[in-house]
C-alpha cells in the first residue's frame, strides 16, 4: 500500500462532500490494507440511502475477509436515518485487535452530525480524518469554498481532520490530463486547510499516464449503478 497511507491510525474517518469520491476512496483502501495483511473493518455510515455506497461492495469485501458493519436499511427503498448497535464494537475492538484498520464511511453532510454521536468515543484512541476534495463537484471547485466545507465538517463532527486526499474525477470520462491539473488545486486546499496532501487518487488504468503525479494511489472504481 501507499506509504502515506501505509501509518493511518486503526481507526480511520474518510469523509467528503456528497460526490467527491469518498466512499470509492474508503473501499478501495480497504481493500489494500486487507491485501497488506492487516484485519480490516468497514463501517458504512451513511444514514440515507444515496447512489453509491459501501453497502454496494459487501460481497466482494467479505470475500476478501473485511468485516463489513452496514445500516440497517442499506441497499433497501427504506430511507430511514438509521446506525446499527454494532459500531461500537469497533471502539472496543481497538483494545483487543492491535493491528485492525477500521474505516469509517461518512457523509459530509448529515453524516457529520451522525460521527458527532460517536465524539465520545474517539476522544478516548488516537485516530486519523481524512477529507476527500473533488475539484469537479459542486460547492466545491474553488480552494477556499473547499476549506470552507471542511469547517463545516470538523463543527459537526466534533473532530479535527488530519490529511487530505485528492480524488478529483468526472466518473467514467476522468482522462489523465483531468486528474494531473488539479494536483495544484489539491496541494492549495492543503495549505488553506494546514494539513497534509496524503495521496491523489485516481484509476488504475491511468497510472501509466500519472507516474510524475506525486503519492498516486491507484485505484478500481468501486460505484454501482442503480439503473
Amino acid at each position: 500500500m501507499l506509504k502515506t497511507l501505509k501509518n493511518l491510525q486503526n481507526l480511520t474517518v474518510i469523509t467528503g462532500h456528497f460526490g467527491s469520491g469518498k466512499t470509492n476512496f474508503a473501499v478501495n483502501l480497504a481493500k489494500a490494507a486487507r491485501q497488506d495483511g492487516r484485519d480490516v473493518t468497514l463501517i458504512d455510515m451513511d444514514i440515507v440511502n444515496p447512489y453509491f455506497r459501501a453497502a454496494d461492495n459487501r460481497a466482494e469485501l467479505e470475500a476478501l475477509g473485511v468485516r463489513c458493519i452496514l445500516p440497517d436499511f442499506a441497499n433497501t427503498s427504506v430511507d430511514i436515518p438509521s446506525l446499527p448497535p454494532e459500531i461500537f464494537s469497533a471502539f472496543e475492538a481497538y483494545e483487543t485487535e492491535t493491528d485492525r484498520l477500521t474505516i469509517f464511511d461518512v457523509g459530509g453532510d448529515n453524516g457529520a452530525v451522525a460521527l458527532g454521536m460517536y465524539n465520545r468515543f474517539f476522544a478516548q484512541y488516537p485516530y486519523d480524518l481524512l477529507y476527500v476534495i473533488n475539484r469537479y463537484r459542486p460547492l466545491t471547485e474553488e480552494p477556499a469554498d473547499c476549506a470552507a466545507l471542511l469547517g463545516e465538517i470538523e463543527y459537526y463532527s466534533r473532530l479535527k481532520t488530519t490529511g487530505i486526499v485528492n480524488c478529483s474525477n468526472l466518473g467514467a470520462e476522468t482522462t489523465a490530463e483531468d486528474v494531473s491539473s488539479t494536483i495544484g488545486w489539491a496541494k492549495d486546499v492543503a495549505e488553506r486547510c494546514s494539513l497534509p496532501l496524503l495521496c491523489t487518487a485516481a484509476l488504475r488504468e491511468l497510472a501509466g499516464e500519472l507516474e510524475t503525479v506525486p503519492d498516486l494511489f491507484p485505484i478500481e472504481n468501486a460505484t454501482k449503478f442503480p439503473f
